[in-house]
């Protein structure tokens, strides 16, 4: 008796066994925990798609800066040039043609119009290191306004792009893998161990680790888009450095998130970083060109400031980073406190539970 007793027993399917049959595993599936999962990813699959299509889908122009330079007819043209409809343009007054490229050069203009006033022919000064959709979009405009005065204009770009930087995107990928190294390194922290660390120990433990990664990840991202693919070139320091806080800002950001809300925390930060983040960073459409949010929430995020800074390094002689580098510093900072304060907290809110746990007293088996 006790021996069929036995292999009764012994035959019999743990009841945590997965299962192996269609409807069994439909019924596993329609869990409310499962489904809430399933319903949080559709939303997030369509806010990607409404995010990318709704910034790329009609590019045009925005308060892009142009200095102007017309002799006698400066005013009046800057004034035309600034009643455009849609405001395509930010036309500003310069003395001469001189100062006009120079705020071409050093990146305090996107463009330059210069009006001969002997002739009818102009000369449109460009930064095609500032972005081409930019610079197409400028001569867009300007095509249209010297139409309309019966006079033409020569485009001539002062800052053109690196020989193998391509449409001026080699920056933003370089960028985007950082991103994306950053917070995936985060996530394989969180799914491999936890996605809350234990105590204040184990949370700092867990951001110093991001530290090394992130250097290492500067430094190979500058070596892959410097000396081994002359994307981006001469610049090779200072863009490991960006590369070092870019990965840190993702990663930090990544496990505050987790922290937070758990292992729905990486969801979270795919929501900021690639959903809003991408299509926002002014890599294929510059900023002046996107559509009015993404717009705004473009230098605000590490992907746009990333891309930003990149471009500033590269072809204007570092001018104009310190709202880039304020950026990356502030989502590192924000990182680093978030993960500390969130696990203070849980780890408070557990602590007294799981000491009443452990001082219980062991109950003796019965014989």
């Amino acid at each position: 008796m006790r021996q069929g007793k036995h292999e009764a027993g012994a035959t019999a399917a743990p009841s945590d066994a997965p299962p192996t049959d269609f409807l069994g595993e439909l019924r596993g599936i329609a869990t409310p925990r499962i489904l809430l999962l399933i319903f949080g990813v559709l939303v997030l699959q369509l806010a990607f798609i409404a995010s990318y299509v709704g910034a790329f889908h009609s590019p045009s122009a925005h308060e892009i800066t142009i200095s102007v330079t017309a002799g006698q007819r400066t005013e009046q043209v800057v004034a035309q040039l600034n009643g455009l409809d849609g405001k395509p343009l930010k036309a500003l007054p310069v003395a001469n043609a001189a100062t006009a490229k120079q705020e071409v050069t050093t990146g305090d203009s996107s463009a330059a119009l210069v009006m001969s006033g002997s002739s009818k022919k102009d000369t449109l000064y460009v930064a095609g290191g500032g972005g081409s959709a930019t610079v197409t979009a400028v001569e867009g405009v300007i095509a249209q306004f010297e139409k309309a005065q019966q006079r033409s204009a020569e485009s001539t770009d002062l800052v053109p792009l690196q020989r193998h930087d391509a449409r001026g995107l080699s920056g933003f990928y370089v960028v985007i893998g950082w991103i994306v190294g950053g917070y995936l390194l985060a996530a394989a922290i969180g799914i491999l161990g936890s996605p809350r660390p234990s105590g204040i120990g184990a949370a700092v433990g867990r951001l110093t680790a991001l530290v090394p990664y992130a250097v290492a990840s500067g430094l190979l991202g500058a070596v892959v888009a410097d000396p081994m693919l002359g994307a981006l070139t001469g610049h090779f320091w200072a863009i490991a450095g960006i590369g070092v806080l870019v990965v840190l800002a993702s990663s930090t950001v990544t496990i505050a998130m987790e922290a937070l809300f758990g292992i729905i925390g990486i969801g979270v930060t795919i929501l900021v970083f690639v959903v809003l983040g991408n299509p926002s960073a002014g890599g294929a459409y510059q900023l002046n060109v996107l559509p009015g949010f993404w717009r705004v929430i473009g230098p605000l995020i590490p992907n746009g400031a990333g891309t930003s800074a990149l471009r500033n390094i590269v072809y204007f002689d570092g001018r104009h980073l310190s709202g880039q580098l304020i950026c990356l510093v502030v989502y590192i900072l924000l990182g680093v406190l978030g993960t500390l304060g969130a696990t203070w907290w849980f780890s408070r809110s557990s602590g007294p539970a799981a000491r009443s746990a452990a001082e219980a007293p062991v109950a003796e088996p019965s014989s």
